[in-house]
């Protein structure tokens, strides 16, 4: 589904570039190495890319931008997306990524809020890496020995994309209505899910905001089950719902958080790490800290 690129004029992309990004954008009608900045250096066009959607677009509903659409279309990132990144005033409002993210998809009917969460993970790391590579440099903590270790991450060799529909060995149905009916072991109760959106995302960070403010106990994992649970046995009443998550057996907890994780399509980064102080080795999840766009800060 790439779109060739020929009317922007661009350098060529960099070399082995992921899976989620396709290579076809880079063709220049007048010179194959692009414009000649001598002659204008205004002539320069930001360079493009598709990055492949998790979800596939099978999860939006029909008047939907990306309804059953595989790739979206980002721009390169620009110097001043990173002025956008590094406002003082954008991250204090936590809105930076947003705002960067809306303004580098190139379909402006596609908005941030919209997108269902794995679809986003996916843009975000496509975005990464066109704006400063592969190369990830930040710091880990030993899970074994608790000392923090200076790593090298290749995003490009570490990205794995989780199509999702199924979780193996769990009860799982997928539904019509692109919902999951996920039967809960000791209470046998069929707890039918949705997959969360960027406004989901926005909805419990306020949540928790207000009851730090307030000084009331976090609730993470109920607060989530309480926004994506849509049908408990098939009834949508959401004070039942709520009633039912309160009550909830751990047991059942624990295997809705891990269902509910394999079921939604997303990207992961797994990487070898080796402590240098107990040489303790693992695959793990890289983590995302404040060195993946803003490296050497």
């Amino acid at each position: 589904m790439s779109r060739n690129n020929e009317s922007r004029l661009g350098a060529p992309p960099p070399a082995d570039m992921p899976s989620i990004l396709s290579n076809e954008n880079f063709s220049n009608q007048n010179n194959v190495n692009g414009p000649d900045p001598t002659v204008d250096p205004l002539s320069f066009a930001v360079p493009t890319e598709m990055v492949e959607l998790p979800s596939k677009g099978k999860f939006y509903p029909e008047n939907h931008p990306l309804h059953n659409v595989e790739e979206l279309e980002i721009r390169y990132m620009t110097a001043k997306d990173e002025d956008v990144l590094n406002s003082k005033s954008l991250l204090k409002k936590g809105i930076a990524i947003d705002r960067f993210l809306q303004g580098i998809i190139v379909d402006k009917k596609v908005k941030v809020d919209s997108l269902l969460i794995g679809d986003r993970n996916a843009i975000i790391v496509a975005a990464r890496i066109t704006g400063y590579g592969e190369e990830y440099s930040t710091r880990v903590t030993c899970p074994s020995c608790m000392t923090t270790n200076s790593h090298d991450f290749d995003l490009e060799e570490a990205l794995e994309v989780q199509l999702g529909d199924d979780a193996e060995g769990m009860e799982t149905q997928k539904t019509a209505n692109g919902t999951f009916v996920i039967t809960l072991p000791r209470t046998s109760v069929e707890t039918e899910v949705r997959l969360m959106n960027g406004n989901d995302e926005k909805a419990l960070l306020k949540m928790s905001e207000s009851k730090k403010k307030h000084k009331l106990p976090d609730s993470v994992f109920t607060d989530q089950f309480k926004r994506f649970i849509v049908s408990v046995n098939g009834n949508t009443d959401k004070d039942l719902i709520y009633k039912f998550v309160d009550l909830m057996p751990a047991l059942d907890a624990r295997y809705l958080r891990k269902a509910y994780a394999q079921v939604i399509p997303n990207v992961s980064l797994k990487h070898s790490f080796t402590c240098e102080a107990c040489d303790y080795d693992q695959i793990i999840d890289i983590p995302f800290t404040a060195d993946f766009f803003w490296p050497g800060r």
